[in-house]
């Protein structure tokens, strides 16, 4: 009998009995759906009251026609926007930078003043529209853009929702997309924190992203260690800036992905909302149960798509779907089958709306909160999952910590080794992909030539520069300077920097 092992690393059994649970205790380990330890969900009845938001990740070229995709969505039913930003933007340079070049809306929409952040949300009402802002390194500018929209649609603050990403210690592990050293990128996540959770109570400042470090190579234990030991620096950064946690930890949000095998990832989940609950409350002393409550986008990372036979790919979204709603998320986000060769077409796009829609609406799995509770198998992989999180989140304190594994490397290390091992075992074929490595027929699959490709145009570039060429020659500069030289001398100081930057954006 050939033996199987989790993405995680511990073995899997032909098959699991009572034996299994010896050690599981209902009222301690499982409990009820929307009570603590919130195993089975944060909410007592999940999607039979409320179900998950469905935001695919979106942008490119021109904020106009990031604008338009936005509302083609919209049109089919998607009821929450994920805004994808280009390299520049990211990175915090102008699209007229040289070093920008080639890069402006190539990857994401670009965005260089207010200006383009009022013409990506034209006509998107910013109090009843949810938007994510996947953005790190720039998050303090852009949502202090974002908010300047919104109010400038007269939008109240309280009821404004919206998640910029703001984790930029996962930048440092996964995407790269940092620009300040560690200690000063910290003080802006810190800075957001505060500010949004003080005068933007809807809004959740920060998503601790496994789903990234995961992207990069991590098993599954690994992604909820390292984002739970994310999170736990981000709380402890807040309390040392004298915040009470209940504060801000109702508010701290999570992206996670499940494109793995559906029950290690469903029991990856189960594992880690019992342990955030259990760290928010033991740990932290959080009181108020909304700080206890692991929420997060779940969706499929681009890694689990393949170049061969692209329309597998809608069947391997569908599952992620599944998983996904399996294993309890809030909000719900899918890859598109193009994806492992060109920016999403809307044909694409749709029809991963439409997979998770038909999750929804028509496979059962929204019609009872956590189906496979009580499962033999379920409720084992659950323990074993919670074993192995808790064994990396003790080799992530044996680094030293995260903040501190992070500024040695030695995180990012390990998840590169880790990439190595997995790729290897695709390579070798112990980790099956169908038309990949196994059931390839006689000859090797080529690309398909059928697939729309995304053809960036160079006339989005100019565009783009000649607009912010304009905006530089008709603002006021004295009131730019000022701006400007604030920021500079609070930035040397301790206080809070959303202030400043807020002011800047206006000016």
């Amino acid at each position: 009998m050939k033996e199987l092992r989790a993405h995680a690393g511990f073995s899997i059994e032909p098959a699991y009995g009572p034996e299994d649970l010896a050690g599981v205790d209902f009222e301690r380990d499982i409990g009820r759906p929307g009570e603590y330890p919130y195993t089975r969900g944060i909410h007592k009845h999940m999607y039979r009251e409320r179900l998950w938001t469905m935001r695919q990740y979106v942008g490119f070229g021109t904020p106009s026609e990031t604008n338009a995709r936005f509302k083609y969505l919209m049109a089919h039913g998607q009821d929450a926007l994920n805004v994808a930003f280009d390299l520049p933007t990211q990175l915090g340079l102008d699209s007229d930078d040289p070093k920008a070049e080639a890069e402006v809306g190539r990857v994401g929409m670009a965005v260089d003043t207010l200006a383009d952040m009022e013409e990506a949300f034209a006509g998107i009402p910013l109090d009843r529209v949810s938007v994510s802002l996947t953005i790190n390194g720039m998050a303090a500018p852009i949502t202090a853009m974002y908010y300047a929209v919104a109010a400038k649609q007269g939008a109240a603050a309280e009821r404004v929702v919206t998640t910029p990403q703001n984790d930029i210690l996962k930048e440092f592990i996964a995407r790269g997309t940092w620009i300040y050293p560690v200690d000063p990128s910290l003080r802006l996540v810190g800075d957001l924190i505060e500010f949004s959770a003080r005068h933007y109570p809807r809004s959740n400042p920060v998503s601790v992203c496994g789903y990234h470090i995961r992207e990069a190579g991590c098993t599954t234990a690994q992604e909820m260690a390292y984002g739970l030991a994310i999170a736990a620096a981000y709380v402890e950064l807040m309390l040392a800036r004298g915040m009470a946690v209940d504060d801000f930890a109702p508010r701290i949000s999570f992206n996670f992905t499940a494109w793995g095998k559906i029950f290690e990832e469903v029991a990856k989940f189960r594992a880690g909302r019992r342990l955030y609950a259990r760290m928010l409350r033991e740990r932290f002393r959080a009181t108020n149960p909304r700080s206890w409550m692991f929420r997060s986008l779940i969706g499929g990372g681009g890694s689990a798509f393949a170049v061969q036979e692209p329309e597998n790919n809608i069947v391997r979204g569908a599952y992620i779907a599944l998983a996904a709603a399996l294993a309890g998320a809030q909000t719900m986000a899918l890859p598109t089958y193009d994806e492992a060769y060109t920016i999403p077409s809307p044909k694409a796009q749709l029809i991963a709306l439409r997979t998770m829609q038909i999750c929804a609406e028509e496979s059962g799995a929204a019609d009872t909160v956590d189906p496979l509770a009580g499962s033999y198998y379920v409720e084992a992989l659950t323990s074993a999952m919670e074993n192995r999180i808790l064994e990396e989140l003790a080799h992530v304190e044996r680094m030293g910590g995260i903040v501190e594994a992070v500024r040695s490397g030695a995180i990012q290390a390990e998840v590169a080794r880790q990439a190595y091992l997995f790729e290897q075992r695709m390579v070798s074929g112990d980790i099956p992909k169908v038309a990949v490595n196994c059931h390839v027929g006689d000859q090797p699959v080529e690309a398909d030539r059928d697939v729309e490709l995304y053809s960036f145009d160079p006339r989005a570039t100019e565009a783009q520069v000649a607009k912010l060429a304009r905006i530089r020659r008709d603002r006021d500069d004295g009131a730019v300077a000022t701006a400007l030289g604030r920021l500079a001398d609070e930035a040397r100081g301790r206080g809070n920097l959303m202030y400043p930057i807020t002011e800047a954006v206006k000016a």
